[in-house]
């Protein structure tokens, strides 16, 4: 690669691998990043869960993974698209292990962009809504989070690590591990997503502390408002006039700031909870 700003951390000889949760939809988030990585020098690992989508009103798009997939080999990836259903509490140890498995070497990059969501408001949503938006969106990336600090192991020189490094331009000091979550903050009307999405926060910049000695970033990135298929012409309408920049955001604009972040130049951002989302008032 040419182009010094994109080139991924170290991780051996191969290309380093990033898993990235929630890739069901050719035109979401999740595969903007996924594209976003291969293009950049990372295979990609990835899960989706069919049966979530088909509850949508968009519905289940038909030979996505297999379509994402394809995208991302031609890149140069090695991919592993993986189903799984992160209401079991069992998924994410599964996840990694056939990730590794299968990309042969352990995941450098977690990005979690998968998302229970399902409008309800204080007084009408139920116990069950509620419960399985907890269990997607705050216990499943938590277990993620765990799986993920108990198998990484950073390179020569990373953070509390005194070894000389024999990784070119890896300094003590540096971290190699990225951990990158996505959030929201809409919670009005939307209440189980928005305080299941506020839990995620906290426990991920916990671990921007708890796995420093590791060599780990951890960060979370909220897009703002990303039309991927979701939106009415009306809202649609008035969340446009609501951002500056008079357009609304794309997951593209989400993948370039993921991509700084799990690139050797977003070391040194941690902890932070970041918005780009053009301006938008919360």
């Amino acid at each position: 690669m040419t182009n010094t700003e994109q080139r991924p951390p170290a991780s051996g000889p191969d290309r380093p691998i990033a898993l990235i949760t929630g890739v069901g939809r050719s035109i979401g988030i999740g595969a903007g990043i996924a594209r976003r990585l291969a293009a950049t020098g990372w295979d990609v690992a990835f899960t989706y869960w069919t049966p979530y989508d088909r509850r949508m009103e968009w519905g289940a798009e038909p030979g996505a993974a297999a379509s994402i997939e394809k995208e991302l080999a031609e890149a140069g990836a090695r991919t592993a698209a993986i189903e799984a259903d992160l209401t079991d509490p069992d998924a994410p140890a599964r996840i990694f292990d056939e990730a590794e498995q299968r990309l042969g070497g352990q995941v450098t990059a977690l990005v979690l962009s998968h998302a229970e969501s399902v409008d309800s408001g204080l007084l009408d949503t139920t116990v069950e809504a509620f419960d399985r938006h907890f269990a997607v969106n705050s216990r499943a990336s938590w277990l993620l989070i765990r799986e993920y600090g108990l198998r990484f192991r950073g390179a020569p020189g990373t953070t509390k690590d005194t070894t000389p490094s024999t990784a070119p331009g890896t300094a003590p000091g540096t971290a190699t591990g990225r951990i990158v979550a996505l959030t929201s903050d809409h919670t009005v009307g939307n209440l189980p997503y928005g305080a299941s999405k506020g839990a995620l926060d906290r426990i991920t910049l916990a671990a921007a502390h708890e796995l420093a000695h590791l060599g780990v970033t951890a960060n979370v990135v909220n897009p703002g408002p990303v039309d991927t298929g979701w939106m009415n012409d009306e809202l649609r309408a008035t969340l446009v006039r609501g951002t500056p920049l008079g357009r609304l955001g794309t997951p593209l604009d989400t993948a370039h700031l993921v991509g700084f972040l799990c690139s050797p130049e977003g070391q040194w951002v941690n902890g932070q909870l970041l918005k780009s989302n053009g301006g938008a008032a919360s």
